[in-house]
């Protein structure tokens, strides 16, 4: 080519087509691993260097960002969806802690609260993610516990260059780590200076951990070294965190902090694998958990959806943005009064909340002029044919939070906003044998109380509970009892084959960016990088599931490159306009391509996420 100038044109045309997303796709033949932090990421990698399967991966890189505090600590929750290429099935697993002996309703009302507090020791719930971990790798992983638990023991003995992001959120909760005696004595590392907190690359160990660490690892040799399998010696590990000497330990601190959790409460819990509830979005199946969290929503807005043609909308019009915020309100009003622990009375309707008749009619609501803001729960009874037992509760429904109002000023905005997109990470893995793991971990974030000598943060799940049946008749707390959560992992097959596995942290707002990630796939013909970066809305309708449970009918999130025209249109249908630069949510995601035989990773920009493949 002769003229240089031409070929200068050519060479950049080409260099914009060639960087369309701020990362690239994560290719990979034999595997993919992703999650929450790079370092997180390498531990998954180093399973699949050593033999181990995805769900070694999966749970080698749970364990990491448990360790590294990626907005969840050991003493959280972990919810999973796992694809066993064995029985050609996806299998759901529950490792969410329960509400402890004496957290009942008349003991937090009696303290004046309206909810269980967002923090300290009494907004624990069991530990569930050690159960967790340590279930899904007994029951489908390939390697020793030694083996996947071996990059966090170094991580907690050796330290490591801690990130930005944690150690500034240390340093700005250092007040109320104060409070608590473990947590000063582990995060503060530089008591009585300006700041106290570790700076961003400075080593960060945390002994103790290690140490507990190191005795799961020595109940799982002791019990090999006796005879017994695989399977026995991880759960003799399970056996002494939840009943033997660790167990003891942390119930003692949690006590001297002033908590709930027994020695009973942590013996009496168990991990539950469970039948995933999935819906067909045309002929793609796709799965979620069951009604102990928010997870059925995606399913219900599917369903509503898959009554209008959203692809002819035009991605991010204002007629798609309506369409979208419409259907996830309705689904969301179900949510805030019937989803809670299946476990416990009364049974959640979820033969009516997922009937397509169902969502025929909750569609037929929607006013395609302007919004709603006064969406109300629907009767899913008669879908199933039953009588709703709590038709009066739900004709009293106010779509305003009672008395929950967000105070017009910006710090209460700041507040409102932190709790809506509170905690949580996400796991995403799979290998070339068709095992697929899709994990949404969370609980005991910093500000943690530490219990005791354990090193292992507490959760604060127990604020997702509501203390009035006129709130949610089926999340009433009770001791024993799993509040409704809002993680919630995907996985999707097309054909009988796996097709997305997908998840999101941000608290309420997961589901709704995991249904756009979805439809800009499957509908906008998106690549899995491509939909995880691209520009989500997210709605403030529904109840939020922390803190004060407040809410904002009309108030939506959009992207700073909405364009004028579209504010103009979504301001006259109602909406209360709000921009921020980037709205995907940090979406990790596995795509298969089965023409090739490979896979397409993504991971949002929105935040630290990252992929290895190989």
């Amino acid at each position: 080519m002769r003229n240089p100038l031409l070929a200068l044109v050519l060479f950049l045309s080409l260099g914009a087509q060639a960087q369309q997303t701020a990362k690239p796709v994560l290719h990979g033949k034999h595997w993919v691993a992703i999650t929450g932090k790079p370092l997180a990421a390498t531990a998954g990698a180093m399973m699949f260097q050593k033999g181990g399967n995805a769900v070694d991966a999966s749970c080698a890189m749970l364990a990491a960002t448990a360790t590294m505090w990626d907005v969840l600590s050991w003493g959280g929750e972990t919810q999973a969806l796992i694809y066993d290429p064995r029985a050609g099935k996806v299998v759901g697993i529950n490792a969410l802690g329960v509400a402890p002996t004496g957290a009942t309703v008349d003991f937090f009302k009696g303290k004046g609260m309206q909810y269980p507090p967002e923090f300290g020791p009494l907004a624990a719930v069991t530990p569930g993610t050690p159960g967790g971990l340590l279930v899904m790798l007994a029951e489908y992983g390939k390697l020793s516990l030694a083996d996947v638990l071996a990059p966090a023991i170094q991580m907690a003995e050796e330290g490591y260059p801690i990130e930005a992001q944690a150690a500034n959120s240390i340093e700005k909760n250092k007040k109320r780590l104060k409070e608590w005696r473990y947590s000063r004595e582990v995060f503060l590392t530089h008591p009585g200076q300006q700041r106290e907190a570790p700076a961003a690359g400075e080593v960060f160990r945390q002994p103790d951990l290690a140490a507990m660490l190191k005795k799961l690892v020595e109940a799982e040799r002791l019990a090999l070294k006796r005879g017994k399998s695989r399977k026995e010696a991880i759960q003799a590990a399970y056996d002494r965190f939840y009943k033997g000497d660790i167990a003891q330990e942390f119930v003692r601190a949690v006590k001297e902090e002033g908590g709930l959790i027994t020695l009973e409460d942590l013996a009496r819990w168990k991990v539950r694998i469970e039948e995933p509830l999935k819906t067909d979005y045309k002929g793609i199946e796709v799965y979620k958990l069951t009604t102990w969290t928010q997870s059925p929503v995606l399913l219900q807005a599917l369903n509503i959806l898959e009554t209008v043609d959203v692809k002819s909308m035009g991605y991010n019009s204002s007629r798609y943005i309506h369409a979208l915020y419409q259907a996830m309100n309705l689904s969301f009003a179900d949510r805030d009064f019937y989803y809670g622990d299946p476990y416990f009375p009364p049974a959640e309707p979820v033969r009516g909340l997922l009937s397509k008749d169902y969502a025929k009619a909750r569609a037929k609501l929607i006013n395609w002029e302007k919004n709603d803001p006064g969406v109300v729960p629907g009767d899913p009874y008669p879908f199933q044919g039953e009588t709703n037992p709590f038709l009066p509760m739900l004709e009293q429904w106010n779509p305003q939070a009672p008395e929950k109002k967000v105070a017009d000023t910006a710090q209460a905005q700041r507040d409102y906003e932190r709790t809506f997109y509170a905690g949580t990470t996400s796991v995403q893995a799979a290998d070339a044998e068709g095992w697929v793991v899709s994990i949404t971990p969370s609980g005991g974030w910093i500000p943690a109380v530490i219990a005791g000598r354990t090193g292992v943060g507490l959760s604060q799940r127990m604020q997702s509970f509501v203390l009035e049946a006129s709130e949610g008749p089926y999340n009433v707390l009770e001791p024993g009892k799993r509040p409704r959560v809002t993680l919630t992992p995907s996985l999707a097959l097309k054909g009988g084959k796996p097709f997305l596995s997908f998840a999101v942290q941000g608290g309420d707002s997961q589901d709704q960016n995991l249904l756009q990630f979805f439809l800009n796939v499957v509908e906008f013909g998106m690549n899995v990088q491509e939909a995880s970066e691209a520009a989500n809305i997210n709605s403030f309708q529904m109840r939020a599931s922390f803190g004060k449970h407040e809410n904002k009918p009309g108030k939506v999130l959009l992207s700073q490159d909405v364009p004028p025209w579209v504010r103009s249109e979504l301001k006259r249908m109602g909406y209360e306009l709000s921009f921020e630069e980037r709205t995907s949510g940090p979406i990790n995601a596995i795509f298969f391509d089965r023409e090739h035989g490979t896979f397409w990773g993504g991971s949002s920009h929105h935040g630290e996420d990252y992929g290895i493949a190989w």
